[in-house]
C-alpha cells in the first residue's frame, strides 16, 4: 500500500491551522489585533489546504462535481478542525483557568500567566481528538448525504 503524505494535514504544517489557539491562550496578555492576527494565520491555512484538495482533486478527475464536493469537503473540515472547534476549547480552558484562581491566594503574576501556560499546554492534546472527532462527523454528514469520501 503507498501512502501519499499530505502537506497540509500529515506534516508541521498542520499546526499553522492552530495559531488561533496561541492566540486564544495569550488572549490575557496580547492585544485584540494579536488575536485577530492569529485567526488571519489560521484562515490561510485552511483556505490553502482547500486550495490543494480542490486543484488534485481537479487533476486527478477533472470532474466539477468532484471538485466542487471536494472543495466543500476540505472547507468545511479544515473550519471545524483548525479554527471553530479548537478555538472554542482553548478559550474557554483560559477563561475558567483564569476564574478559578481568582480570589485565591496567588500572586498577580500566577493570576495573569497560569490561564496562558495551562492554555498552552492544552493544545498539543486537544489536537489529534479535534481531527477525529470532525472526520468522524464529516462521514456521518457530509460525506454521507454526497457520498464523497475523500
Amino acid at each position: 500500500m503507498v501512502y501519499n503524505r499530505d502537506f497540509f494535514r500529515d506534516t508541521k504544517v498542520r499546526y499553522l491551522g492552530y495559531a488561533n489557539e496561541v492566540g486564544e491562550a495569550l488572549r490575557p496578555v496580547i492585544s485584540r489585533n494579536a488575536v485577530n492576527f492569529s485567526y488571519k494565520v489560521a484562515g490561510a491555512y485552511v483556505l490553502a489546504d482547500t486550495a490543494d484538495k480542490s486543484l488534485k482533486t481537479l487533476w486527478r478527475e477533472g470532474s466539477i462535481t468532484s471538485v466542487i464536493l471536494s472543495t466543500g469537503d476540505a472547507l468545511i473540515w479544515q473550519t471545524l478542525a483548525s479554527i471553530v472547534i479548537p478555538g472554542i476549547t482553548i478559550n474557554r480552558i483560559v477563561f475558567y483557568t483564569g476564574r478559578a484562581l481568582k480570589g485565591r491566594p496567588v500572586t498577580p503574576a500566577v493570576q495573569r500567566f497560569a490561564p496562558v501556560a495551562v492554555g498552552l499546554a492544552c493544545i498539543p492534546i486537544i489536537v489529534t481528538p479535534i481531527d477525529r472527532a470532525v472526520s468522524l462527523f464529516m462521514n456521518v454528514t457530509y460525506r454521507l448525504i454526497f457520498g464523497h469520501h475523500p
